[in-house]
């Protein structure tokens, strides 16, 4: 495992089985990431990173230049779960209802019923999302946070388990529509894949010289057991200190003299959670503070806006968490 994956490791007491082959919530998390890594091929962080997103409850948002298989982990993570997987690509003219479902009268039936769109999947991948305009955009918010969509004043609940992986490519610009602030704030991290090295990419020809790597992958649970290991996640253990010790790192982005906005409340929650299943995913049931300091450094940096007035992206912002990060006394 890379050193910045890394965290201390001390008192690891045996996970409670959630298989029937008896395996722990730990090899569950990881057989999860290693099956994944069998089609998406050299990048074993950025896989981790996707997979504990999902495992905390939350979205990922893929900033990267093209090619770089944005759209197949998002495949091989819904094919490793046997869970239903849409794409929505995602142009100008898209419009709320072609995402959230419409209503129609049914000559049939002499009534209206509700027509889902793509957005009722467990694994619902949004391509290239700065390409719609604002209205759709947001049309997502409700759907990523409520975990269902109001359509004609009427609330349809998304299945279990929900995760959107959205992409965004930063290179082309013309005809784009930056996301709002508050939708950044609604995805757990921000995520860049980058370039493979020499051997990664000659093993991924040799993979994918003869078949598609997707066509061999076989799922390694079920959507009935992520959702079980998202609610066993949600009851690692914070101490009430490493709780404050969160949401110092958080508050501290309000104050810095680089930032003209800091992180939010649902910040502190998603590094909340995102430590959680880092734990979990270390086979503890306790967080500690090397987990919060990983998650601040992929949770955090989306959410900063500098204040010379734009958006810092991820030099600056990871500078700024790093400081931080150094400045805030860790509790003993």
């Amino acid at each position: 495992m890379p050193e910045s994956m890394s965290v201390v490791e001390a008192r690891a007491p045996a996970r409670r089985s959630l298989s029937p082959d008896g395996q722990t919530a730990a090899e569950q998390v990881q057989r999860l990431i290693a099956n994944v890594s069998l089609a998406f091929i050299g990048k074993e962080d950025a896989v981790a990173h996707a997979v504990l997103a999902l495992i905390a409850g939350g979205h990922v948002l893929i900033e990267d230049v093209p090619g770089v298989g944005k759209t197949l982990l998002a495949k091989a993570i819904a094919k490793s779960l046997a869970a239903d997987f849409k794409r929505v690509q995602f142009t100008a003219d898209l419009l709320p209802s072609d995402i959230t479902g419409v209503t129609v009268f049914s000559q049939e039936r002499h009534e209206f019923i509700f027509r889902q769109g793509p957005v009722f999947t467990n694994i619902l991948l949004g391509d290239e999302i700065n390409r719609a305009t604002p209205r759709t955009q947001s049309s997502l918010l409700e759907a990523m946070e409520e975990q269902h969509v109001t359509v004609d004043g009427q609330q349809h609940p998304l299945p279990p388990p929900f995760f959107v992986l959205a992409t965004q490519n930063p290179v082309e610009l013309e005809g784009t529509y930056p996301l709002p602030f508050a939708q950044m704030d609604r995805f757990i991290m921000r995520l860049a894949i980058g370039y493979l090295d020499r051997a990664a990419e000659v093993t991924m020809l040799r993979a994918q010289q003869t078949h598609d790597p997707l066509e061999q992958l076989e799922p390694v649970m079920d959507c009935e057991t992520l959702v079980q290991l998202q609610r066993a996640a949600r009851n690692i253990s914070v101490e009430e200190s490493l709780a404050g010790y969160l949401v110092d790192i958080v508050q501290a982005t309000r104050k810095a003299d680089t930032l003209e906005y800091g992180a939010s409340p649902r910040a502190s929650l998603d590094l909340q959670s995102f430590s959680q299943a880092l734990a979990l995913w270390k086979s503890r049931d306790y967080v500690l503070p090397d987990d919060i300091k990983l998650a601040a450094r992929l949770v955090l940096p989306h959410r900063l806006i500098a204040r010379k007035g734009t958006r810092s992206v991820t030099v600056n912002a990871r500078t700024v968490i790093d400081h931080i990060i150094d400045a805030v006394p860790v509790p003993v």
